[in-house]
């Protein structure tokens, strides 16, 4: 019966196992005692925990003197570039058509027949608008654009939108209302310029009912009256794609 020896430990980190071995001639040898653990000698170097209690042992590095004089220099510098008064020459922004130095805006007036005759005016336009001067081509353009933009509001003519749908009205129609005098004075044909006029009259005595039923919250009234609008700004949108062809 073979008999397992354990030697003691002869040092804190080493074990040695002895086992008997019998060789095919009945002859037992002892294995060669072994060392378990072969790098328990080897010293273990445990990570350390450090902890602060709030107080602070050592002072911040004070800033750099050549970092914040660069940053001062980098400051000054942006400074200078965003205050200095640029050349006139390098910059057409005030010959473009689209920029305004005058304050208050300038007033826009209308010189055709299409104001209402009792007022003189209408009742949806808008103060305080700025038109860039876009051309006549871009004018016709901007009138077919707008109205489509008015059609597109079918969707919010509802009970708790009319504050919305009058907003919108008074900002499309205003630009629509300036861009048709545009085009009616630019027209050279009496006969055309007259079908022009005849149009925008139309087109606006409805803009202002709409503008009053959706300013008093009837919700039917501006519903019966849009329905009208639908129509006229269709039409106007026909006439638009034919006089973008010639103007």
């Amino acid at each position: 019966m073979n008999h397992l020896s354990v030697s003691h430990f002869t040092h804190l980190s080493s074990l040695t196992i002895m086992a008997p071995l019998t060789n095919l001639h009945g002859v037992s040898k002892t294995l060669i005692p072994v060392t378990c653990l072969p790098n328990a000698h080897r010293s273990i170097k445990r990570g350390q925990l450090v902890g602060f209690l709030g107080s602070k042992t050592q002072e911040e590095p004070s800033e750099c003197p050549v970092q914040a004089t660069r940053r001062a220099a980098a400051i000054g510098l942006t400074t200078i570039v965003f205050t200095w008064p640029f050349n006139d020459n390098n910059s057409l922004a005030k010959d473009n058509g689209f920029w305004v130095e005058d304050h208050p805006l300038p007033r826009l007036t209308v010189s055709n027949n299409i104001a209402n005759e009792k007022t003189g005016t209408r009742s949806f336009l808008k103060r305080g608008l700025f038109m860039p001067n876009i051309g006549l081509k871009g004018s016709v353009h901007r009138i077919k654009k707008y109205s489509f933009d008015l059609l597109s509001m079918a969707d919010m003519v509802a009970e708790d939108t009319l504050n919305y749908v009058r907003r919108y009205l008074r900002l499309k129609s205003t630009i629509i209302y300036y861009d048709f005098d545009k085009l009616i004075s630019a027209t050279p044909v009496d006969d055309e310029k007259q079908q022009l006029t005849d149009m925008a009259n139309k087109l606006f005595d409805n803009f202002e009912r709409l503008e009053e039923a959706a300013r008093k919250k009837s919700l039917p009234e501006t519903k019966s009256c849009y329905q009208e609008t639908e129509a006229l700004l269709k039409e106007v949108m026909d006439r638009m794609d034919i006089l973008y062809e010639t103007v």
